[in-house]
């Protein structure tokens, strides 16, 4: 298990603690060994995130790593095997924390025959808010997110993209405190992209906690504070952007010739990322390192090998370089599933699981928001 405890960015940090001197504020979210278990496999795997308010927080991993798991149980809609988490200093499922959220899953389904502006009052009506607050709140989020003039049409009528807005629009709805994004620009062109990215900084500016899920990394790497990234269930980095695009070293090495002594001694200094041959007498090759110093070594060792160098340019990894390394690096088995830690029925024989499933069932007045 990591703790992801790591320090922001000066600019955070700086506002953070200006606001402390007023009073302490709880993280936006905060988990502690958190743990889920279907069935015989382990969706996520001692889980110990800290995310503080005003702050965008990049949550990444590969497909199957346990991403939406963990957001599920955030939400409240799955129920932890093990662990414990809280939601703006409140423990997950307290209704006062649940209405200071908003949410934009992957997948969204839409009442298609209503019109955009039906839809939001539905969600407000969900919300409990007024009517005047209705009235005065979907004009805003409209614009927010430019689908200002078009709430009046049917959402069966609306593109993909204007989908994707209007289900950003219901997440801003309630004005929350914390909001949680999954892949919010999926459906976007690059300009919708880039007005989500706006929409993301805005709500910063106002303090407002971005929980962020994309597969889109220079996205994340554009707007994010701090990033986690998982694998296997398993929390592998969690720290500022900065400092994890710091954490390797890259060069673009132009050489002479390529033979088998030559990539062995490249492989052994680090990664190679890229690798082209343009002629036959020359090769380009971008390798991933530790620190400079090796650079160097290596150097040395390819003129002993009587291989000519022509350049050795540095080059900035991106945060996808950086993910690529940490995911791919990690041979990481599906970590060993104890049969005592087993989700255990409750006491009527059901699984929390199930008391879930059956609440959703019932009717408006009793079900749970």
């Amino acid at each position: 298990m990591i703790v992801a405890s790591e320090t922001q960015s000066p600019a955070r940090t700086a506002a953070l603690e200006t606001t402390t001197q007023v009073t302490a504020l709880p993280p936006a979210i905060e988990t502690d060994n958190l743990r889920k278990v279907y069935d015989r496999r382990i969706a996520v795997h001692g889980l110990t995130i800290r995310v503080e308010q005003g702050e965008v927080f990049g949550f990444l991993g590969p497909n199957g790593a346990g991403k939406t798991t963990t957001v599920k149980m955030l939400m409240g809609l799955v129920h932890p095997t093990a662990g414990t988490a809280r939601l703006l200093g409140k423990p997950l499922g307290d209704r006062d924390a649940k209405r200071k959220v908003g949410f934009l899953p992957e997948l969204f389904r839409f009442h298609d025959w209503l019109t955009g502006e039906e839809f939001l009052d539905f969600h407000g009506r969900l919300y409990r808010m007024s009517a005047a607050e209705r009235r005065k709140r979907i004009p805003e989020v409209l614009e927010l997110v430019g689908l200002a003039g078009r709430g009046g049409e049917k959402l069966r009528g609306y593109s993909k993209g204007m989908q994707q807005r209007a289900g950003l629009a219901q997440a801003l709805l309630n004005n929350p405190q914390v909001v949680f994004l999954d892949e919010p620009t999926s459906a976007l062109d690059p300009l919708g992209r880039m007005d989500v990215r706006d929409v993301i900084r805005r709500l910063r500016d106002q303090g407002t906690t971005v929980f962020l899920n994309s597969h889109l990394l220079s996205e994340v790497e554009t707007v994010c504070d701090r990033v986690a990234i998982i694998n296997h269930g398993q929390l592998a980095a969690v720290g500022p952007v900065l400092d994890l695009l710091d954490r390797a070293f890259a060069v673009e090495l132009r050489l002479g010739a390529w033979n088998a002594d030559i990539e062995a001694a490249i492989s052994r200094t680090g990664r190679i990322l890229e690798l082209d041959h343009p002629t036959p007498r020359h090769s380009i090759a971008t390798i991933e390192a530790a620190d400079e110093e090796r650079i160097a070594a290596l150097v040395d060792r390819l003129v002993a090998l009587g291989t000519p160098v022509y350049g050795v340019t540095p080059r900035r990894l991106s945060l996808e370089d950086v993910f690529l390394t940490i995911v791919g690096g990690q041979r990481l088995q599906q970590p060993a599933l104890n049969p005592h830690q087993l989700e255990r029925p409750s006491a009527n024989g059901r699984t929390p699981d199930a008391v879930k499933s059956d609440l959703l069932t019932r009717t408006d007045s009793e079900r749970e928001r």
